[in-house]
């Protein structure tokens, strides 16, 4: 059974690390029975009445686990890391919600509302109902977005991964077979470009990010010189909330 772990607001101004990277680490938490599918960047909506510590984005952790008797386990130590690794002044929130829960179409609602316009506490709590949603600490505003990256990513079509499989350990250049040899699928974004061939070369410029497109890490190029495929993204440098 597939779950949803989404993770926000854990950091501050002056970390040396984001959400991300703490949703990233969670994977040496899992019980036994229970494996990281990926890991999901969310952006949210960016506006003057959102505080947001850099880029206003969440994180989703999707676990492959036994069945929803899981939920219970994996919210007891998603809680304990979140609290264990948070930083001090930061509003962090956790939600904890199966593939299988009735509530997840409202939830899925909810994620992209949070892409769209200001969105309370309030209706988070509302939103999901009897599913595990916990703020610890601060104002608690963390539990928005950790509601809102569980429905993006559970919506099968938003986000990009910022774990999966053995994406950090490819190097800048990458054959198309490669990439689909630990399931990430190259596409063309070009209008008259051909499809990639299995042979051929995905430059990445040393960031590998596909997005989740129909529950698929999907790794979006371009057509470069001298045939080789250029993927599409870069990082972007932290910025200041206002």
């Amino acid at each position: 059974m597939r779950l949803y772990i989404g993770v926000d607001d854990t950091d501050n101004i002056d970390s040396e690390r984001g959400t991300g990277k703490l949703a990233r680490w969670f994977e040496g938490e899992l019980p036994p029975d229970c494996r990281v599918w990926g890991v999901v960047r969310q952006q949210l909506l960016v506006h003057p009445d959102v505080p947001y510590t850099s880029h206003n984005s969440s994180a989703c952790i999707v676990v492959d686990g036994p069945d929803e008797t899981a939920v219970e386990e994996l919210s007891r130590r998603a809680v304990a890391h979140v609290e264990r690794h948070a930083d001090e002044g930061s509003d962090p929130g956790v939600a904890v919600v199966p593939e299988n829960y009735r509530g997840l179409r409202e939830i899925v609602s909810f994620g992209f509302d949070c892409t769209r316009r200001v969105v309370s506490r309030k209706e988070a709590l509302r939103t999901a109902g009897e599913a595990f949603l916990r703020g610890l600490g601060g104002t608690n505003d963390g539990i928005i977005g950790a509601l809102a990256a569980v429905g993006l990513t559970a919506s099968g079509w938003s986000g990009r991964f910022i774990e999966f499989g053995r994406l950090r350990d490819l190097p800048d250049s990458v054959t198309v077979e490669t990439l689909a040899g630990v399931d990430i699928h190259v596409v063309s974004m070009d209008r008259d470009a051909r499809v990639p061939g299995r042979s051929e070369i995905v430059r990445t410029n040393g960031w590998l990010r596909p997005r989740l497109f129909g529950n698929q890490a999907i790794l979006p190029v371009l057509p470069g010189e001298d045939g080789l495929w250029l993927a599409l993204g870069g990082k972007r440098n932290r910025a200041v909330s206002p």
